[in-house]
């Protein structure tokens, strides 16, 4: 989530009015909310052997850094969780920031979710030809390829179009039920404990090693943002309407995203997982550990594949919708070539899916298709947008005279920041950084040449269709 994905998933649940509280409202919030938290559920699959990684192999300091994660995702929530009650018509860190500093910090949100949407799609591909491997090492030889097959199969099945989105709620949910039952069984019965050592020596105090690793597995925050757009694609309910199911979804991420990953770390280091070899993942080895080889550890390793692929094609849908808004019209053009927003008889904007194909292809040979190579890339571009939303929130209450809001707002803005500087001084993931802004830049002065569309918001006609920003 990036992601975050704002909009696309809830797109799929879009239909005529709900009224009251009849039987119709529940599976609507279900529909939506599991919809919506598929891409942070997915994080799962990777962020936690990413925190392994960067900490040696040590197991004793996996649990604190992931509670670290888990605990700066709570305060990120709670601030989305603000977004959601001033911005119930959707519009999230972007809404907020042209808000409070005006037209052009509109566009930092923005380019960090273009590229959050590519990254989106190249590491969970990764992650999902991963899953694969690992229940068929056989094909280890062939992750490249196997990576830009099942890259392919999903940008195909977006050409047809949007519908069937309510499967990725049905596969978030199967997902959460069988890694319950692998959790389970690892608790009361293990198959196996594991021989990794319980604690390695890296050479540096056992809390510098903690803030210094627990940056990278922030990717588990991607998505988090989501609801906090997700929300405008409810046209069917009012402003309390959309406040109580986006407020309700983030709540719900919270407890299945931070349950399951302090769950699955305990048991990680109860079973003495450690850093798994290059034909399997460390969640994979979890549920090996818990539950054998047999039906469960398949069901294990199918359902996060599945559900790792349907967070790439939520990215797939996403993000060419954007650029389908920002591409406008042939009557009323927008920021982007009016290509961008040609679409085919299934109202699939097709030159946008190809260069998304195309980006992420180029990322996976890249990273040889392997999602840990693409974790800290992945963590950047979302942790912008979160500072963002984070310092607007801050002038926000600091201007209502919220002085407890103010200093809750201001210290996660300074947490964010930090672990974004953490992540940023590894060197690669500057990459990350430097393309956010390369697209920040170039919307804001294509909007400039385009005769700044949007009014006195300030905020470009395409991406105000995008986010339903009231005016």
């Amino acid at each position: 989530m990036t992601a975050s994905e704002p909009g696309a998933p809830a797109a799929a649940v879009t239909a005529s009015p709900v009224s009251g509280r009849g039987p119709r409202r529940p599976v609507l919030f279900f529909a939506f909310s599991f919809a919506v938290i598929a891409d942070p559920v997915s994080s799962v699959a990777y962020a936690i052997e990413a925190a392994l990684r960067a900490l040696h192999g040590d197991l004793t300091l996996l649990l604190p850094t992931m509670a670290l994660v888990v605990g700066l995702v709570v305060v990120v929530t709670a601030n989305y969780w603000q977004l959601v009650r001033r911005f119930p018509q959707g519009g999230g860190a972007a809404a907020a920031a042209g808000r409070a500093f005006g037209p052009r910090w509109t566009f930092v949100p923005t380019g960090a979710l273009v590229v959050d949407f590519v990254l989106t799609i190249g590491i969970s591909i990764a992650a999902a030809a991963s899953a694969v491997i690992a229940l068929f090492p056989a094909l280890a030889a062939f992750r490249v390829p196997l990576a830009l097959l099942l890259l392919l199969v999903v940008a195909g099945l977006t050409w047809f179009g949007h519908g069937g989105r309510l499967l990725f709620a049905v596969m978030t949910l199967l997902f959460v039920l069988v890694s319950v039952a692998v959790l389970v069984l690892g608790f009361v019965s293990p198959h196996a404990i594991g021989e990794a050592p319980a604690a390695t020596d890296p050479g540096r105090p056992a809390a510098l090693a903690v803030v210094l690793a627990f940056p990278v597995a922030m990717a588990l925050a991607t998505g988090v943002e989501a609801p906090s757009t997700a929300i405008a694609q409810l046209g069917q309910l009012d402003d309390a309407g959309r406040r109580r199911f986006g407020r309700g979804t983030l709540a719900l991420l919270l407890v299945i995203v931070g349950g399951l990953t302090l769950a699955l770390t305990v048991l990680a280091v109860r079973l003495r997982t450690g850093i798994p070899g290059h034909d399997s993942t460390q969640i994979a080895e979890i549920a090996r550990a818990a539950a054998g080889s047999g039906r469960l550890y398949g069901a294990f390793q199918l359902t996060s594949s599945l559900l790792l692929l349907a967070a790439a094609s939520s990215s797939f849908q996403a993000g060419p919708g954007l650029f389908k808004a920002l591409a406008g019209t042939a009557e009323r053009p927008g920021v982007l070539p009016t290509a961008f927003g040609r679409t085919n008889r299934h109202h699939t904007p097709y030159w946008a899916v190809v260069v998304h194909l195309a980006a992420a292809g180029v990322i996976i040979v890249a990273a040889a298709g392997k999602e840990q190579e693409l974790v800290l890339f992945y963590a950047v571009a979302v942790l912008v947008s979160f500072l963002v939303g984070l310092v607007a929130m801050t002038r926000f209450a600091r201007a209502e005279r919220k002085a407890a809001l103010a200093w809750l707002n201001g210290a996660a803005a300074g947490a964010v920041a930090f672990t974004l500087a953490v992540n940023l001084l590894r060197g690669w993931p500057t990459l990350s950084l430097t393309a956010t802004l390369l697209v920040a830049g170039a919307l804001h002065l294509l909007w400039v040449r385009a005769g700044r569309p949007g009014g006195p918001m300030g905020i470009d006609d395409g991406i105000s269709r995008y986010y339903r920003l009231p005016r």
